[in-house]
């Protein structure tokens, strides 16, 4: 099968070209970046150096992109706001488009206006997108031709959370969310707070008290609990370059560690990247980093009656790239795991 890619000059595209290059059953036929038009792939991703990849990057017009009649599968790598104008004559194409960015997240086009500032590009066209951790979606999700993968953060929440909210193991109350990222998940520019000058022996806190991810955080969860809910979730940057950690909060009321941990057994006994560690044992980014892993575990705090539950990733794999690959391997019924063990 012919695969596309839209927008690879930022890490997660960079490392999605890389995944395609070496996926056993794809064939990656344009890399399309309007900052690298013209320039072989190779020399822009040094990683991918010996490879047998004869491709140069093609401009980027979303109606010549939609006419390449013989790809069925288009990866947008783009920032927000910017990949509808991609999605739409793709879609119209008949294409399947698997988006990495926040524009087909969300159920409403007013939660998004809410917390990105600017008007959806394209409300009817996000009636039709679904968004899926696929570990907990249901199945239906893969007859779709529109799929978001959610965010960084949300993957390291939604995986521990959503069984136990599911499960009735936890309440709706009193859940807050302390999550650490890599300087990668800002993505490539320019920012003081993001060179190496700056950013080592720092750890700071941003996008409080609402963060946009928030909006996505709380919809997934909300529809996993069976009614709207309100989490506290404060992010921070890290001096590294990737990875996500993540700390939750969350009262246990009458329920056990053995009924958590009974939760997450039932729903990721047959999973091979989301991975509960014993209790006590602590999740650790550098573990997972480079791999589509997400590892996780949970203590119960007698004194407090609270659980504490901790999940790690690597937010440019199973927080991006890696995810929307295993996307495309279900979606088209392939081995879950081709190309990203």
């Amino acid at each position: 099968m012919k695969v596309g890619i839209i927008g690879a000059s930022g890490y997660s595209g960079e490392l999605l070209v890389q995944l395609l290059a070496r996926h056993p059953r794809v064939e990656l036929s344009v890399v399309a970046s309007r900052k690298l038009a013209g320039t072989p792939v190779t020399e822009a991703i040094p990683a991918l150096s010996g490879q047998n990849l004869d491709l140069l990057f093609s401009s980027s017009d979303p109606n010549e992109l939609a006419a390449h009649k013989e790809i069925d599968l288009f990866f947008l790598a783009l920032p927000h706001g910017v990949a509808t104008e991609f999605a739409r004559p793709l879609i119209d194409a008949g294409k399947v488009v698997i988006d990495l960015s926040a524009d087909f997240r969300l159920d409403s086009a007013e939660r998004y206006a809410e917390f990105y500032g600017q008007t959806h590009p394209d409300p009817e066209l996000l009636q039709s997108s679904v968004c899926i951790v696929p570990e907990i979606a249901d199945e239906t999700w893969t007859s779709a031709n529109l799929i978001a993968c959610p965010g960084c953060y949300p993957t390291s929440i939604h995986a521990p959370l959503v069984p136990l909210l599911r499960n009735g193991v936890i309440g709706t109350e009193c859940i807050v969310i302390n999550s650490l990222s890599g300087v990668s998940g800002a993505g490539k520019k320019a920012a003081d707070q993001l060179s190496s000058g700056e950013g080592t022996e720092s750890i700071v806190a941003y996008g409080s008290p609402k963060h946009r991810h928030l909006s996505e955080i709380e919809e997934q969860l909300g529809k996993a609990a069976g009614s709207p809910l309100t989490v506290q979730f404060t992010t921070h940057l890290a001096p590294m370059h990737r990875g996500i950690h993540t700390t939750i909060t969350v009262p246990s009321g009458s329920k056990t560690i053995e009924d958590l941990y009974a939760s997450w057994e039932k729903a990721y006994s047959n999973s091979p990247f989301v991975i509960p560690l014993q209790t006590g044992q602590f999740p650790d980014t550098a573990h997972v980093v480079g791999t589509n892993r997400l590892e996780m575990s949970a203590v119960h705090d007698p004194r407090t009656g609270n659980f504490v539950i901790f999940s790690v990733l690597d937010n440019l794999l199973k927080g991006a790239g890696g995810q929307a690959v295993q996307i495309m391997n279900l979606r088209y019924g392939f081995n879950e795991t081709d190309g990203l063990q």
